[in-house]
């Protein structure tokens, strides 16, 4: 294991970047469970469509900065 601490970095971001996507994931599920069992409004689902898309946009963004990273420490 490298001791190097950008490398420590981006390994901590990688793995907050996966633990992101697994709580959007979980939290994705039980919205639409949610929404079905308690028969919410339209609106209500959409907004948490919206949280959930928040989510994965955030773990792109921070899985795209992470490849960046590396393939500018390599070249």
């Amino acid at each position: 294991m490298s001791t190097d601490p950008d490398e420590r970095a981006l390994a901590r971001q990688g793995r907050m970047a996966a633990l992101v996507a697994a709580a959007t994931g979980l939290f994705w599920i039980g919205a639409i469970w949610a929404g079905n069992a308690m028969d919410w409004p339209q609106r209500t689902r959409a907004l948490l469509d919206l949280v959930a898309l928040a989510g994965f946009a955030f773990v792109l963004i921070v899985t795209f900065r992470i490849w960046r990273a590396r393939r500018k420490d390599e070249g």
